[in-house]
């Protein structure tokens, strides 16, 4: 009689995490591409609509940057490419502020749409548990890491 090891469920860790991230991203990326997004400008004007529609453009590289973990400058560059691609642009009540142009906030409500779609389908008859447990887990590690990067 021959037995059929048992292969143990993965333990969560940086390399699932990682890579659940990167195969989430790359589907992302494939609906971003169909409307000639990069992920930078999608987070970048993700940013600016959870900010309410309009925000500070040095608070808006700060969000992203810090979202991103990426170089300062790059940010400012993706910022550069939404408003020179009429994305975005000054907000009239403040200039020191950026907003979504109609465009804009057309494009993103499209991405919006068609992501959720994408994740619905990715996020399927997983336990509403354990995805807040996930969820929990993975908050925790987002905390500790930025933890030590502020310390670094």
């Amino acid at each position: 009689m021959t037995t059929t090891p048992i292969t143990p469920a993965p333990t969560a860790n940086g390399r699932t995490v990682a890579l659940a991230f990167f195969a989430a991203r790359a589907v992302l990326e494939g609906v971003l591409t169909r409307h000639g997004l990069t992920y930078h400008q999608s987070v970048t004007i993700r940013a600016v609509v959870a900010a309410g529609g309009s925000i500070a453009r040095d608070a808006l590289v700060a969000d992203v940057n810090d979202s991103l973990k990426t170089d300062e400058s790059l940010v400012r560059g993706v910022v550069d490419e939404l408003t020179a691609g009429t994305l975005l642009e000054e907000d009239p009540a403040d200039p020191s502020r950026l907003r979504l142009t109609e465009a804009g906030r057309e494009l993103d409500e499209t991405t919006s749409a068609e992501s959720a779609e994408v994740s619905a389908r990715l996020y399927a008859g997983i336990p509403a548990e354990d995805l807040a447990v996930a969820g929990r887990v993975l908050t925790l590690v987002t905390e500790r890491a930025n933890a030590e990067l502020a310390g670094a």
